[in-house]
């Protein structure tokens, strides 16, 4: 077992350790520069998605809204609200600056990796899609690739599926214990219970059901820290002060200063938006629109609502209380956000918080599942062997929520999370001059005045495409008077 342990801490110093990080960095700003700052260009654009006009006519498919808030509950976890508060613990205050700027820089990597997702999709047949990196792989790369596809499959599962589903009930299990007293294995019952509902009924059920509690999420928590903001509004100013000042090195809040900062805030940043992780374009895939890009910058807008606002709740929750003391050890994780909640208005917050986390890590566990789903259908299309893995699922979120020690076994998840995001950069850096191509074809067709440019596989007749995965497609040809620049450059990536 101690040589096993010692290969996956390997993994995880050549992935997280010193490599991975650097890339995510280096890749989303060359994504962004040569993109032509596509996530500030169509910033505004992202807000549509949450208008009832642009969701699909199809009642059998999976809306961009849908497929938003199904990626923004599994993106938003507990790195949230423990994540943030580890972060500003151990990198002080500059760290949140850092993780708003990679977070800017990767809402333009999930642009690229979610509209690729979109781009190599292929129907199931039922009014629904499955696509991802692995797809991309296969279908974009070539057949010759399949197999870096089925390593990518395997992490995905391991990591997602079966690890984080652990740690996601152990979460779940503990909050309601601490804070309400359940026992652990009456909470365990509950969740296996819901969770088996829940996955048993695919795609469409975990969308319906993300439908109603992402919003009841996001909304009640940034509504307790617009609360706790407006009660300290003259603070505020200060608080902004010191997240730039202690950034920057002007102040000093932890040992290490700009250098814990930077490697606090894009650790922490990059673990929570999951931008370039190839974890969200399995989800972004399932969606019903019109062009890829159209679901690209809608998961744009998912990381944006991942960090810049969810983790910027915390954050100013736990600077503006005066529970935070700059160095100071003893208090951290979910006990400091815990703490300063209480201070702002009163004990009744911890029970707040502690709803919070359940919804946070039962929004994780749904999404972990499907992703988990969309793995299995890389390696196998079996109906057995997708019925094992959903019994397997409620199994693994039992035995992490009923026993507190059982997340120890997943120990391998971070290290397989670090090959799986390597495995993926390297494709849609290799697709990427495809990614540009359709990203043109884009802005060519809202620069010829159509409001809601369509996707034409047929004028990208070069590209592995499944053309059954694009309904609207006959739209193209009576608005779209756009030349056939999308085929201009055959040459795959």
């Amino acid at each position: 077992m101690e040589l096993v342990t010692s290969f996956f801490s390997l993994i995880e110093d050549l992935t997280w350790g010193w490599s991975l990080i650097p890339i995510l960095v280096i890749f989303g700003v060359f994504i962004t520069t040569m993109s032509g700052f596509v996530q500030f260009e169509y910033f505004t654009r992202m807000f549509r998605v949450l208008s009832s006009k642009n969701q699909s006519g199809d009642p059998n498919a999976i809306s961009a809204r849908e497929a938003l808030l199904v990626s923004v509950g599994g993106r938003v976890g507990g790195g949230n609200i423990a994540g943030v508060a580890v972060a500003i613990t151990l990198g002080g205050p500059g760290a949140v600056f850092w993780m708003w700027a990679i977070a800017l820089v990767g809402m333009a990597t999930s642009l690229v990796e979610s509209s690729l997702a979109q781009l190599y999709k292929r129907s199931v047949g039922d009014g629904t899609y499955r696509g991802g990196p692995a797809s991309y792989i296969i279908h974009g790369l070539g057949a010759q690739y399949r197999w870096l596809a089925i390593i990518y499959a395997l992490c995905l599962m391991a990591a997602f599926s079966f690890g984080f589903n652990a740690f996601q009930g152990n979460t779940f299990a503990g909050a309601a214990h601490d804070s309400l007293g359940i026992e652990r294995v009456w909470t365990g019952i509950f969740l296996a219970v819901i969770t088996g509902f829940i996955v048993y009924g695919g795609i469409r059920r975990i969308a319906k059901v993300a439908d109603v509690i992402i919003p009841i999420m996001a909304l009640g928590y940034m509504a307790m820290a617009l609360l706790i903001i407006v009660l300290n509004i003259t603070e505020l100013p200060g608080v902004i002060w010191t997240i730039v000042a202690n950034a920057f090195g002007f102040e000093e809040a932890v040992s290490g200063g700009v250098g814990a900062a930077l490697a606090q805030g894009l650790r922490r940043g990059l673990f929570s938006n999951e931008a370039g992780l190839g974890s969200a374009p399995n989800v972004a895939a399932t969606a019903d629109v019109r062009h890829p890009i159209s679901q690209g910058i809608t998961q744009s807008f998912s990381v944006f609502i991942d960090t810049i606002i969810i983790c910027s709740c915390t954050a100013f929750i736990i600077l503006l209380s005066p529970v935070y003391q700059p160095g100071a050890e003893g208090i951290d994780g979910v006990v400091l956000t815990q703490q300063s909640l209480v201070s702002h208005v009163g004990g009744w917050a911890q029970y707040f918080l502690t709803f919070a986390i359940l919804l946070f890590a039962f929004s994780s566990i749904i999404y972990n599942y499907y992703l988990g789903e969309t793995a299995l259908g890389v390696m196998t299309s079996q109906p057995t062997a997708l019925h094992i893995l959903r019994l397997a699922i409620v199994g693994i979120v039992f035995l992490g929520a009923t026993a507190p020690g059982a997340t120890a076994v997943f120990f391998f998840s971070d290290p397989l999370m670090g090959i799986l995001a390597l495995v993926n950069l390297m494709a849609i850096m290799m697709l990427f001059p495809v990614a540009l191509r359709i990203l043109n074809d884009f802005r060519a067709q809202l620069k010829a005045g159509i409001a809601r440019p369509v996707f034409d596989p047929k004028r990208f007749a070069d590209l592995d495409l499944d053309h059954t995965a694009w309904p609207h497609a006959h739209l193209a040809s009576a608005q779209n008077p756009v030349a056939d620049e999308g085929s201009v450059s055959p040459a795959r990536a």
